[in-house]
């Protein structure tokens, strides 16, 4: 009873219960500390949840990558927290402040942040799989072998900062106020908990439209071109646009399936993963992989369902992808 409970409450708990408090006390102008406060509920929640509801049980157990995991989130984590922090500075010499709504309710204001931070984000996240210098840095994310919670932290610094200028940037250049950049910067973190959390949670039909766990594992199939999909953070709506979406809902994934197929000795310590962009070993060998050449086995003819052309452009994708 309690494990059915929690499928079906795990996801509206973070989703409406921690972002819901959030927006509203970030509307009533409380101390930044509930932001932290409330974070590491999100984050024990997760925890908990993974532990009695997991989606895939040997996920629980570290693979020798739980101080480094904890490293990346403290790290990128402090990263967001001056970003909001410097948004008063940055707010005395934008150029367009007055152009921000902030005649909206508070809540519209924030959804319109998430909206347009999520399209921001989601083109560095597909220009990541496709230019080599970007990929150089977005592989370190692309170097787990289990999902669970602090995987979605699992950054380099620079390939964090330009994720999060390209989804946040537009937004302060429009003049958007600390209170609502505070509330989108928790929703970003419960969004990555979801995101890549090891728990059989349920959410109905918001799953071909939400950018939560069971969408996000196809991309991190270790394949190129194949895991070149479903690069939302908040939502799916702009890889619907793009024709980059991708289920397939009989598909089941383990360990074997994530990682770089490529690359599957990269580093795993986390000063080493730090430097290894800026390392000969940490480029990309354009022209190399083929989508066929590195699709799962057995797979060439039953890729996940995708909409629009997103054969063709997998296989453009692949030569910056995985490797």
């Amino acid at each position: 009873m309690v494990k059915e409970l929690v499928r079906y409450v795990y996801a509206p708990f973070l989703l409406i219960g921690i972002n819901g408090t959030g927006i509203a006390l970030a509307a009533a102008g409380a101390p930044r500390a509930w932001l932290l406060a409330l974070l590491l509920l999100a984050i024990t929640a997760s925890f908990a949840a993974e532990r009695l509801v997991p989606y895939e049980p040997r996920w629980n157990e570290p693979i020798d990558d739980r101080s480094r995991d904890s490293a990346h989130a403290m790290v990128n984590e402090v990263l967001i927290l001056v970003s909001v922090t410097a948004i008063p500075l940055l707010a005395a010499v934008v150029p367009f402040a007055g152009v921000w709504p902030h005649h909206w309710p508070f809540l519209l204001q924030v959804l319109a942040a998430i909206l347009v931070a999520d399209l921001g984000m989601t083109l560095v996240h597909l220009a990541s799989h496709r230019v080599g210098l970007l990929w150089r840095f977005h592989a370190v994310h692309h170097s787990v072998r289990r999902m669970y919670g602090f995987n979605g932290l699992m950054k380099h610094p620079v390939h964090q900062t330009v994720e999060l200028s390209a989804g946040v940037g537009p937004l302060l250049l429009l003049g958007m106020p600390v209170g609502v950049a505070a509330a989108l910067a928790l929703a970003a973190a419960v969004q990555l908990l979801l995101q890549h959390s090891n728990v059989d949670y349920r959410v109905g039909p918001l799953k071909h439209v939400l950018a939560l766990n069971e969408g996000h594992r196809f991309h991190h199939l270790k394949w190129a071109g194949v895991g070149d999909v479903n690069f939302g953070l908040f939502t799916l709506v702009w890889d619907r646009m793009l024709g980059t979406y991708s289920f397939e809902p009989a598909r089941r994934f383990s360990s074997d399936d994530l990682g770089m197929a490529a690359k599957p000795s990269y580093p795993t310590a986390y000063l080493a993963q730090l430097t290894e962009p800026f390392r000969p070993s940490g480029a990309c060998t354009p022209g190399t992989l083929s989508a066929k050449d590195t699709a799962a086995p057995g797979r060439q003819e039953h890729e996940p369902e995708r909409e629009g052309d997103a054969g063709s452009r997998a296989g453009a994708s692949t030569t910056q992808g995985r490797g």
